[in-house]
C-alpha cells in the first residue's frame, strides 16, 4: 500500500466522480465502497446505505473519495497533474476531463466536479530545462498561450520556427 493516499471532498458525488475517472484512465479500477451505517449516517446527515467512501485506483495509484456534504469545494491550490508521453495522450486526456469542465491555460482545466488537473506532455518539461535560454524562453511564450499544450507547436518554438 502507497504511504500516502490523495483523499478527495464531494458533496454527494463520490461515487460517480470515482467511476468517471476510472473510465479515462488506463489500468484503473474501483477498489472499494464503504456505505453510511446508523451512527455514521446520523453524525453526518446522510442516508443509510448510501455511499460514504470509495477507493479506487488510476494508473495503479490509490485514491478515497468522501462524500461529505458541501462544506468544503475543490481550488485551483491542489491540482493532479497528468503526465502524457504523446499528443493523442494529451488529447484523450484533455477531452474527457474537461467534458462538463472548465479549461484554463497552460495545460490546466477543471473537470465537472470542480478538481484541478493539468494534462502536461512529459516533453514540455524536457524543453524549457534547455540549457540555451532562448529556447526555453520560447517554449515558455508558447505554452504561456496555449489551452491544451500543443506539442508540436512547442517543438516548433524551440527550434525557433
Amino acid at each position: 500500500m502507497q504511504k500516502i493516499t490523495p483523499f478527495l471532498w464531494f458533496d454527494s458525488q463520490a461515487e460517480e466522480a470515482a467511476k468517471f475517472y476510472v473510465s479515462i484512465f488506463t489500468n484503473s479500477k474501483i477498489v472499494n465502497v464503504v456505505r453510511y451505517g446508523d451512527e455514521a449516517a446520523k453524525a453526518a446527515g446522510r442516508p443509510k446505505g448510501s455511499v460514504m467512501t470509495v477507493a479506487f485506483e488510476l494508473d495503479g495509484q490509490r485514491f478515497t473519495a468522501l462524500n461529505g456534504g458541501p462544506v468544503f469545494k475543490f481550488t485551483e491550490a491542489i491540482s493532479f497533474v497528468a503526465h502524457c508521453k504523446t499528443q493523442e495522450e494529451v488529447d484523450h486526456l484533455w477531452e474527457k476531463l474537461s467534458q462538463g469542465g472548465e479549461p484554463s491555460r497552460c495545460g490546466w482545466l477543471k473537470d465537472r466536479y470542480g478538481l484541478s488537473w493539468q494534462v502536461v506532455p512529459d516533453i514540455l518539461i524536457e524543453l524549457l530545462q534547455d540549457r540555451d535560454p532562448a529556447k526555453s524562453r520560447r517554449v515558455m511564450q508558447a505554452m504561456l498561450q496555449m489551452s491544451k499544450i500543443d506539442i508540436g507547436a512547442l517543438h516548433r518554438a524551440h527550434t525557433g520556427n
